[in-house]
């Protein structure tokens, strides 16, 4: 598939038109920002890696009946997708308290919540993402009520796919964010991402943090993290301790 007109440029993706009026290209850059963009950098191979752990995922997801906009990956970097329509939120399902949850809160990080907590982020850079709640999105006009409950239920249903999953390979889902978009004909569709940079994720035995936090709080290691995660995504790098 040919990539024809950029359309748009964002932090992490540069997304390009098709000759087919209903699927883009997304390539997947190496850029790392962090606190809306007032921390910036590279991470080396990030858009390779975030572009494989994604598509593993979404193939992952699309077998569980979670519909999503992922089409195939066109090179290490390059993903073909349906075009969709964002939804102006950013989705956080949280499992374990962390980053903004815990200072809001005053929860010491790593507590385990009851049960998974759903946040809703306006997706507006200029106002630095604040965190809405249903009230908001009535009053901001961003989506219906109906559509929302959607949007909730489908997160949560990626909570129920994912997490166990990465415990299988040895991490924990800490948390994550979500984006979804519609399309022409209304359908709606998981879509942008889901990798290091959008999840939490701890080793489970550990706790040591292999995602977009290590960048975030200067941990070094970025680079290894994100390939280990991958590599464990991919079945490559871990096995199920032995309980004897």
């Amino acid at each position: 598939m040919k990539k024809l007109d950029k359309l748009y440029e964002g932090k992490a993706k540069v997304i390009y038109a098709t000759i087919d009026p209903n699927l883009i290209i997304q390539d997947f850059k190496n850029d790392a920002t962090a606190f809306n963009a007032q921390k910036k950098g590279q991470i080396e191979d990030k858009g390779k890696v975030n572009a494989q752990i994604s598509a593993h995922l979404f193939e992952r997801l699309k077998e569980a009946s979670v519909p999503n906009h992922f089409v195939e990956l066109l090179s290490d970097t390059s993903m073909l997708t349906k075009k969709v329509e964002i939804i102006l939120i950013e989705v956080v399902v949280r499992n374990i308290a962390a980053g903004s949850l815990s200072k809001r809160l005053g929860y010491d990080e790593g507590v385990v919540l009851k049960k998974p907590l759903v946040e809703y982020y306006y997706k507006d850079d200029e106002l630095g993402d604040p965190l809405i709640n249903e009230d908001h999105v009535e009053e901001l006009s961003i989506c219906d009520k109906e559509t929302l409950d959607k949007i909730k239920a489908m997160a949560l249903k990626v909570n129920e796919i994912l997490k166990p999953y990465f415990a299988s390979v040895g991490m924990k889902l800490v948390d994550f964010k979500l984006e979804f978009g519609k399309t022409n004909d209304g359908e709606l569709l998981l879509a942008d991402e889901i990798s290091p940079d959008t999840c939490r994720l701890w080793d489970s035995e550990t706790n040591e943090k292999l995602d977009k936090d290590r960048f975030r709080r200067d941990l070094g290691k970025v680079e290894e993290s994100y390939k280990e995660v991958l590599k464990r995504v991919e079945g490559k790098g871990y096995r199920v301790p032995s309980k004897e």
